[in-house]
């Protein structure tokens, strides 16, 4: 076997692992999604006006993540929060500036896609 076939393999092996790893994480965060927004929680989608006009949550309000942080002190921290994005990327910065905001119920749900659950 070549270092060129070793290299294409191990990149496809790469490619596979990761989209089971996503697969995975929606299915954990499911039933985590589902209790939130049971307990009625505020669904913030961090992507572009543009990218949250092509579809988003029923209910959620966009507030793109170079906003967010100016935009903390409107929300209700003690509120169960999800935030979401495209891939999972942004909501993960903005579950950090939520956090270190003092957001205690705070869940990234990854793409908004895994909001479209029934509760």
């Amino acid at each position: 076997m070549t270092s060129s076939n070793l290299y294409l393999y191990g990149t496809v092996a790469l490619i596979v692992l990761f989209f089971a790893w996503k697969k995975w994480r929606a299915i954990k965060m499911r039933p985590i999604i589902a209790d939130y927004l049971n307990k009625k929680a505020v669904v913030i989608d961090v992507r572009s006006p543009q990218e949250f006009a092509g579809g988003h949550f029923e209910g959620s309000i966009n507030i793109p993540l170079n906003t967010l942080a100016g935009k903390v002190s409107t929300l209700d921290k003690s509120r169960p929060t999800i935030v979401c994005c495209a891939s999972g990327a942004r909501s993960a910065v903005a579950l950090g500036i939520l956090k270190g905001q003092g957001f205690e119920q705070v869940i990234n749900a990854g793409p908004w896609t895994n909001t479209l659950i029934s509760p």
